[in-house]
């Protein structure tokens, strides 16, 4: 028997996404298609001996997350449950604090996976290296390029055993170029060092504070209070990887994302992407159309193309390296390309909204995505085009490498600017 806990986070993180997550969750964002943790509960569910899956957050149970649970449990035919801190707690406090939920009916292992990441989540793999040499705790490892691999977990390993001898997050001089994926296996008794720690927590509160000091205490780091520490012990292993592997931290990321998942979907779900057909809109790439969008059949989409659902392109739009958000509407001979139209926003005739792509670098096998910043000396630097929900871009108008916030309607042109 196994498990999977989804760690999704909460309404404090993920600003870098923003406007988008004014929306909703970061993790109920679509990227190619579909919501962005419903690629890791696919993944999850294809695992033989998977009897369910918990998603830990502090998010409120609102309306969305409610009804993607229930329809991803009857899609699924799995149980598959949301447990709400009761305050952040890192990446692994909500695993010690939920422990009974978690070991209730005692699995044999339990993967955790974190939702911004984006991965084909080779999990069965996983299990196997498992299963030939049990351990506490197995990472999914990848690797990246000396200068990026110190915007991540570092891993130094044996290369015999694939023993962690040493880790170190976000190192400032470089340690070795695997990084950590943010997806692991671990066994029941992983559990054990994350007590330690939440002990070691409440004894430092108690000399530090008050007796029944307790905010705090239950925040455990897994990455520098557990990996750290037990690195070189025999107790945490790598499991390296070469298959697709992207953090999604910003709206940029989202995009590169979507454009891996939909070149996936020609292996896993060819269903998901757009044929050219007679009388319909010329397909060039892998594009993904909801079956409730309604395109003009002038219209030129892809490559990496997603209409979300309800979502209205008139004659000869043109989409390239873009998402378009549930309900939006595309007027006749726009042009939008590396850029997110937010939900329910319009964009009118001739109007031309384009971002600058900040892919990594594709002569470089072990390139990452950077970790954007918006500003360099207070200017906002060329990014992708972001429009927030129910934004209006008239007609003849050209917005360049901005970010348009929630319910604005546009007069005139932008370029590198936010517009409050």
């Amino acid at each position: 028997m196994l498990k999977a806990v989804i760690l999704i986070g909460g309404p404090q993180k993920g600003t870098r996404f923003r406007p988008l997550s004014f929306e909703v969750p970061k993790p109920l964002f679509p990227v190619a298609g579909v919501p962005m943790i419903q690629h890791h509960i696919e993944a999850c569910a294809q695992v033989p001996g998977m009897q369910e899956i918990l998603l830990i957050g502090f998010y409120q149970p609102d309306e969305a997350l409610t009804q993607f649970l229930e329809a991803a449990q009857q899609e699924f035919n799995l149980p598959i449950r949301y447990l709400q801190e009761f305050a952040p707690l890192g990446t692994g406090g909500g695993l010690y604090h939920f422990r009974d939920q978690i070991l209730a009916g005692a699995p044999e292992a339990f993967f955790v996976l974190n939702a911004d990441v984006c991965s084909d989540f080779p999990l069965c793999a996983m299990l196997d290296a498992h299963r030939r040499q049990r351990h506490p705790f197995l990472l999914l490892g990848t690797t990246a390029n000396r200068t990026q691999s110190l915007n991540y977990g570092c891993i130094v390993e044996n290369p015999q055993t694939h023993e962690v001898l040493h880790y170190v997050e976000k190192p400032s001089t470089f340690i070795s170029d695997i990084i950590n994926c943010g997806i692991y296996l671990f066994s029941p008794e992983a559990l054990k060092p994350l007590r330690d720690v939440f002990q070691r927590n409440q004894q430092d509160r108690q000399l530090e504070e008050s007796p029944g000091s307790w905010p705090g205490a239950g925040t455990i780091r897994l990455e520098q209070d557990v990996f750290s520490a037990l690195a070189g012990q025999g107790q945490i292993y790598v499991h390296l990887t070469d298959g697709i592997w992207s953090q999604i931290k910003s709206a940029g990321s989202a995009l590169y994302a979507s454009r891996l998942y939909l070149s996936r979907y020609q292996i896993t779900h060819p269903e998901r992407l757009a044929k050219h057909t007679p009388g319909g809109p010329r397909i060039r790439g892998n594009v993904y159309i909801h079956p409730t969008a309604k395109v003009a059949p002038s219209a030129v989409l892809g490559p990496n193309v997603s209409i979300g659902k309800g979502v209205t392109l008139g004659e000869g739009v043109r989409l390239r390296e873009s998402i378009v958000l549930h309900g939006a509407t595309l007027q006749e001979h726009t042009c939008v390309l590396h850029s997110i139209v937010g939900w329910g926003s319009t964009v009118g005739r001739w109007a031309r909204v384009e971002g600058t792509p900040n892919d990594p670098n594709p002569n470089d096998p072990r390139a990452r995505m950077d970790s954007e910043s918006l500003f360099k000396d207070g200017k906002l630097l060329p990014a992708i085009t972001i429009l927030g929900c129910r934004v209006r871009i008239p007609a003849e108008v050209l917005i360049l490498n901005s970010i348009v916030l929630p319910h604005k309607e546009l007069s005139r042109s932008f370029t590198n600017q936010i517009i409050l």
